[in-house]
């Protein structure tokens, strides 16, 4: 270990002992604040998931300690990104007219400024002149420092390195050719395979692979050294950390995902390597490039010193405050709606439905289940989370293990497995022998063409023949590929294959171990019960109850499972109905609900759909296994959803630019956009989402939201423990906040928090993208999920959630969970209520300091 300081010294343009600390002593590395500062840094990195199990994610998660006006600073000053629009953008807004004098009024009020009005305005102007962001100096690396003094492009050469080596090691079966040093460590892997990377000495890093060697293999130890060497003020460690995470901010939020589900500690362990190879290569710029003044003036610039300069700080404040007022501006048509007078009658008064409904909480079903509200005042609809209370792992047929089909908040709790209906043990294994055949072919056919020996050749003797497939897949005529859940099955046995309830033991392919599969017959009824509670669905059951899930349809698109669900890791909802219908129609389940008190009449049946919401069609499933007295009931339920389709395409056509007046013309024409491999926005996912409501329907039954809000079934005269809206305010609602601020931080610094432009996305590793074939991983959304060529089809603006329910209520489930708490005092969130004696609307101050707004939506 000492021979590694020695040969660092020997190159070192300066005394590392100057900072008071002996660079060689083994003691320094172990300690507690550099250790400490470490965590802290690696604790404010979000995880982002894979692009096949895409997750809407909060992307100042690690920031949600701070308030959201004191992270607008740090993220700028950090280099995160930005976390406001630009000045320009709240100035145009308010010479429109959209920004009133009284949205700014309140905003300072609300923000405790002492600025008034005319001040605000008059600053505002100023700045629209000025640039995006903060004037004064953000923290940078040494590789930073050094680019903007030379104007030379290290920050770049390291991203690109860093970049490539963690596709290769990360690499889910991508390339044809693997990493030799994966089973390593990520940081042994990379110095490994840095033994033999002459590419930094060629850019001019001399001696890299030797600076590289002479490092301790710990990457604790590595570190350690590095920033005791580096001599930066121990204030600042943990944000000096921070940054060199940030230089290759994607890769850090994957390396955060990796472990997100095991422990804490092994995530940490995770980012500290990767921390480690950052660090090493400004180590050995120090070594290599930098003179002792580049260094001496670099540490400087991370001495304590305030954020920023006054007058930066004033514009910051600025824009923070016409932020406010800019959300002040969109809450306000949504407050006049829900101060309105409820209806003296409506379709929750009407006998007993003969449909009642149930859509996930996503802001694009709320346009659906308008359209089929309308078809008969005896339908109802009800909102509730997508997995329908059912965390499972949902286990496809021929497959040995799953996918969780809940939220990432939570873990399944049971598998579920596919079968064929009705087939016997002979049949089934033959038809899992075809899958699996057909399967290895597909990869042995598809090696072949991508070999380097034989694409050439491939292409030469088979190009021809592929010219009718490619025609028919350009025209929108066929899919590109077959969807993965269905590949290598026969369209007559796709029919009959369903999830599998009942507990059993088994073997799920040959070979493999037994397995339990299924859920309990106790665990089946608590289920039930459990989600027909969230629901709210526990008397009045309609003949027909519809659990309708959600999934898109869409070809050549990295994004595609984004569309699915943003919080049930890109999963559609179809296995979370399906299995929540069986369960809800079992006959022993019913008996085990009414022994609690909680009676299904024998003549109501539960059917599971699934909603796409690229084509607005409705898919029914086990139609088979409907009683036969359903019949008209049934086929008046598909009429219905027919015709809701209908209405639903020709709301939603003007946004994609399609006509509205010909039913055949337009359904024909989102169908050919779910199959065009070269459509960059088949739809518009939930662009727009500004809202969360949890209150009973009649609440917002005459409404229009125009797919902008999320709506949460909720009646607080059900929930005397508050368990409902604990698990309400803990789960659906964070996860819609996760789902807004990341559109929200993807509209406002795209470069930093998006994914830039589709058009040049490159899949890597399968795990996630780069824009065009280099540069850091890429996160966040695309600009055309957020931009139609002309205006923002999102507006940027932090969440608005509005419960129906007692002050008393909301506060008691604050007081018990910190993190919502979090959420809600820092303003990542508006909290309001709506009271439900006097039916006014009530913002959160603090706890027992609710401010009434009037129907106007302003304050009183």
């Amino acid at each position: 270990m000492n021979s590694a300081v020695l040969s660092f010294k020997t190159t070192h343009p300066f005394d590392g002992t100057e900072t008071g600390v002996r660079a060689d002593s083994r003691d320094t590395w172990q300690t507690p604040g550099i250790l400490a500062a470490i965590e802290r840094a690696c604790d404010r990195i979000a995880p982002v998931w894979p692009l096949q199990q895409f997750v809407a994610v909060n992307p100042f998660l690690g920031l949600s300690e701070r308030s959201f006006g004191d992270a607008c600073t740090f993220s700028a000053r950090m280099g995160q990104g930005e976390m406001l629009m630009p000045a320009s953008f709240y100035a145009e807004h308010y010479r429109s007219g959209r920004i009133e004098e009284s949205d700014v009024r309140q905003a300072l009020q609300l923000a405790g400024s002492s600025m008034s009005l005319e001040q605000c305005l008059s600053l505002l102007h100023e700045a629209s002149g000025q640039d995006f962001g903060l004037t004064g100096k953000r923290w940078q690396t040494l590789a930073e420092h050094l680019d903007a003094m030379r104007g030379s492009q290290w920050s770049v050469l390291i991203t690109e390195e860093i970049s490539k080596w963690c596709a290769a090691y990360f690499d889910q079966g991508q390339s044809a050719w693997r990493m030799p040093w994966r089973g390593l460590p990520l940081y042994a892997a990379w110095r490994r395979a840095a033994a033999f990377d002459r590419t930094p000495e060629l850019a001019g890093l001399s001696a890299f692979r030797q600076t590289i060697n002479a490092l301790p293999e710990e990457p604790i130890e590595a570190i350690t050294q590095i920033l005791t060497e580096m001599g930066l003020p121990s204030a600042r460690l943990d944000d000096a950390c921070h940054r060199q995470l940030l230089t290759v901010a994607g890769w850090s939020s994957w390396v955060c995902y990796k472990h997100w589900q095991t422990s804490p500690e092994k995530n940490q362990d995770a980012l500290r390597q990767l921390l480690a190879i950052r660090l090493s290569y400004d180590y050995a710029l120090i070594s290599a490039v930098a003179s002792r003044q580049d260094v001496e003036t670099w540490r400087g610039h991370w001495q304590d010193a305030p954020l920023t300069d006054t007058d930066t700080g004033v514009a910051l404040e600025v824009r923070h405050i016409m932020q406010s007022a800019y959300e002040l501006a969109t809450q306000r048509p949504l407050f006049e709606k829900l101060a309105s007078a409820l209806a003296s009658t409506g379709p929750w008064q009407a006998q007993r439905k003969n449909l009642q409904a149930v859509f996930c909480i996503d802001v694009r079903s709320e346009i659906y289940r308008r359209a089929l509200e309308m078809q008969s005042h005896t339908i109802e609809t009800l909102g509730f989370a997508g997995f329908f209370g059912f965390p499972i792992e949902y286990i496809a047929l021929g497959h040995h293990h799953g996918q969780p089909q809940c939220p990432v908040l939570l873990k399944p709790r049971f598998r579920i497995r596919e079968s064929v209906t009705d087939a016997d043990v002979g049949e089934l294994r033959g038809i899992l022998e075809k899958r699996w055949l057909r399967k290895r072919l597909n990869r042995l056919w598809k090696g072949f063409k991508n070999s380097a020996v034989s694409c050439f050749s491939y292409v030469e003797i088979s190009g021809l023949s592929f010219a009718g497939k490619l025609l028919s897949d350009s025209l929108g005529l066929t899919r590109p590929v077959v969807k993965p859940g269905i590949a290598g099955l026969d369209k007559a046995i796709v029919h009959r294959i369903g999830p599998v309830i009942t507990r059993q033991r088994g073997r799920l392919i040959a070979k493999g171990p037994v397995v339990e599969t299924g859920i309990a017959l106790g665990d089946r009824i608590e289920l039930a019960r459990k989600a027909l509670q969230g629901m709210s669905l526990t008397d009045g059951f309609a003949r027909l109850v519809l659990l309708c899930g959600h999934g898109s349809t869409a070809v050549n698109n990295p994004y595609a499972a984004g569309l699915d669900c943003g919080a049930c890791g890109g999963h559609s909802g179809e296995a979370n109905a399906r299995v929540a219908a069986a369960v809800l129609n079992d006959r022993e389940v019913r008996a085990g609900l009414a022994a609690q008190g909680l009676t299904i009449p024998k003549d109501t049946w539960f059917v599971a759909g699934l909603h796409d919401t690229t084509t607005d069609e409705v898919r029914l499933f086990d139609l088979e296994q409907i009683p036969h007295c359903f019949g008209e009931d049934l086929l008046l339920l598909q009429r219905w959803l027919n015709q809701a389709s209908q209405l639903t395409r020709q709301e939603r056509a003007p946004g994609l630019g399609l006509p509205r007046h010909d039913a055949a013309a337009l359904m024909k024409a989102v169908t050919q956009r779910s199959r065009d491999w070269s459509q960059i926005r088949p739809e518009w996912g939930l662009a727009g989402n500004t809202a969360f409501i949890a209150a009973p329907r009649q609440r917002t039954y005459h409404f229009e939201f125009d797919g902008r809000v999320f709506l949460h079934n909720y009646d607080y005269r059900q929930d005397s423990d508050t368990a409902i809206l604990s698990l309400i305010m803990s789960a659906p609602m964070v996860v819609a906040s996760w789902i807004n601020l990341q559109y929200y931080a993807s509209t406002v610094d795209n470069r930093r928090f998006g994914s830039g432009n589709k058009a040049l996305h490159n899949v890597v590793g399968t795990i996630g993208i780069l824009e065009g074939n280099g540069g850091d991983l890429r996160t966040g959304l695309p600009w055309q999920s957020l931009h139609d060529g002309k205006t923002l089809r999102h507006e940027p603006v932090r969440l608005t959630v509005v419960i129906e329910a007692p002050a008393e209520m909301i506060e008691q489930v604050l007081a018990n969970h910190a993190e919502v708490r979090q959420l809600v005092d820092n303003h990542w969130l508006h909290l309001t209520r709506i009271d439900p004696l006097d039916n006014h609307c009530y913002r959160y101050l603090q706890p027992q300091h609710w401010q009434a707004v009037t129907d106007s939506g302003k304050e009183s």
